[in-house]
């Protein structure tokens, strides 16, 4: 399989997307924020030192989304018409699980949109109790869901 974003010189371009038909497209895209489970106790509680760190990074994660062609060089700017973020306290992790959802009509699909907002919404609940737990870690990023266009459906299996 050919990668889109090069040209027969190797050269990196955006790709051309006018012919392709206007479809409904969703995806999902799932990572964690694992923490010291004080830490946890904290931004559970809504009473870390700079504020509300579930609510804050809700909407980091919505802002990320809408900025994500500003970020990645060869994303299309898209009219997104759904954005939801999801953090979901998990004491077995124990940490926080984020899942985002976007959903657009268009000529290409959400992936970049889903992956960056739950990136921004990890690195703002990082960024936000990091005074008290430098050992934080972001992973576990990964699409779980992508649906429309000629490519079809992707569930991932696990």
């Amino acid at each position: 399989m050919a990668l889109t974003h090069f040209d027969a010189r190797g050269q990196a371009r955006m790709v051309d997307v006018s012919n392709k038909a206007v479809t409904n497209r969703i995806a999902t895209a799932a990572g964690y924020v694992r923490m010291a489970p004080d830490t946890l106790a904290l931004a559970e509680s809504g009473t870390a030192k700079k504020g509300d760190v579930l609510g804050v990074a809700r909407l980091a994660g919505i802002m990320g989304t809408k900025r994500t062609a500003d970020l990645i060089p060869l994303c299309h700017p898209l009219p997104i018409t759904k954005v939801a973020v999801d953090l979901d306290v998990d004491r077995d992790l124990p940490g926080i699980r984020i899942t985002a959802t976007v959903k657009t009509t268009g000529q290409t699909g959400v992936e970049m949109e889903a992956l960056t907002a739950v990136n921004v919404a990890a690195l703002t609940v990082y960024d936000m109790l990091k005074a008290v737990d430098k050992a934080m870690e972001i992973g576990g990023i990964h699409v779980t869901l992508k649906d429309g266009g000629k490519s079809g459906r992707y569930e991932a299996t696990s």
